[in-house]
């Protein structure tokens, strides 16, 4: 298995001995991959971690109303039934 920090190391030597001007050809060409890279994901209709996850638990608090509601619901079905039987046995 690699050293990860050896490999670090390694990388850092090579580009260290690079000529300046490959050193920048290589910093510019990474600014305009990012730049490409960050515009394409812009068109994405996507949201951030934040978004999602307040959206979450927005949708967790509903699930839980809703299953009250629905219980609080049954409870009055029933009751209403039980009235209805009383009434008619009266």
């Amino acid at each position: 298995m690699f050293d990860p920090k050896k490999l670090e190391q390694i990388a850092k030597q090579i580009h260290d001995s690079m000529p300046e001007p490959v050193k920048e050809l290589g910093a510019d060409v990474e600014q305009k991959v990012r730049q490409v890279i960050q515009g394409q994901l812009n068109k994405l209709d996507v949201v951030s971690r934040e978004e999602f996850e307040v959206q979450t638990q927005v949708l967790l608090r509903t699930r839980q109303k809703l299953s009250e509601m629905e219980q609080k619901l049954t409870a009055l079905e029933e009751k209403l039934a039980a009235d209805t039987e009383e009434k008619k046995e009266q």
